[in-house]
């Protein structure tokens, strides 16, 4: 498999365990707020390969404790699991991000017993994903289904919304919670801007706006933190 990059450490991006962080190419949306948008539209050449990766592992052994795999969407890659594979043999934990629009897919990585610890974005309320996600219609039944196959699934996992002040509003954060009521864990990350992100208008919400929304969300999740306020 053609890797995109490696981030060589991170204490963020796996909680609670120093990791490295692959990124893998490709995604069913477009979101106008995306970090790394050049790995959808094919600007970002793949830089490594699977094998180069394992090499790569093998000799950060006693420092690396597990690979984040992230995007991009990795879930549309069918042979995912067969990597996932491969680095657990070689020792690792592994975590997986996603947007939750392949759920059979999903449930069969968790079943499987090939990750540690999965983090699905909930990008907002129902009537709202498809304007998130820049696209002009989205099944919501796959994300629905993607949600309850990690509340249901006995692993470590977390929901999280990247918030965006054009894009969210305190409503929206009702009828996410009512989606992922129960869950384990939600974060709310306020929106940062950088040169990658194909859309130049969008802002961060205030701080205060931020607060309110994570008020909101812990009427149905409890633990509901907030990430980027710092």
């Amino acid at each position: 498999m053609k890797l995109h990059g490696i981030q060589k450490m991170t204490l963020l991006d796996f909680p609670g365990c120093v990791s490295c962080t692959i990124f893998l190419g490709g995604c069913d949306f477009r979101c106008p707020f995306c970090h790394n948008f050049e790995l959808i539209d094919g600007t970002m050449k793949p830089t490594v390969d699977d094998d180069e990766l394992i090499t790569f592992l093998e000799g950060r052994k006693g420092l690396l404790e597990g690979v984040a795999i992230t995007g991009g969407e990795p879930l549309m890659h069918e042979d995912l699991p067969y990597l996932i594979k491969r680095i657990k043999d070689t020792g690792y934990r592994v975590k997986l991000d996603t947007n939750g629009y392949h759920p059979d897919r999903l449930k069969n990585i968790v079943d499987s017993g090939l990750v540690e610890y999965v983090a699905m974005d909930i990008k907002n309320s129902p009537e709202k994903y498809p304007i998130t996600c820049g696209v002009d219609t989205v099944d919501m039944e796959k994300i629905y289904k993607s949600i309850s196959v990690l509340m249901n699934s006995g692993i470590e996992y977390e929901f999280r919304t990247t918030v965006v002040n054009e894009l969210h509003e305190e409503d929206d954060f009702n009828k996410i919670g009512e989606m992922i009521k129960g869950a384990k864990h939600y974060y709310l990350q306020r929106f940062t801007d950088r040169d990658s992100v194909p859309y130049g208008n969008l802002t961060a919400p205030a701080f205060d706006k931020m607060y309110k929304y994570a008020e909101i969300a812990k009427r149905y999740v409890s633990d509901t933190n907030l990430r980027g306020v710092e």
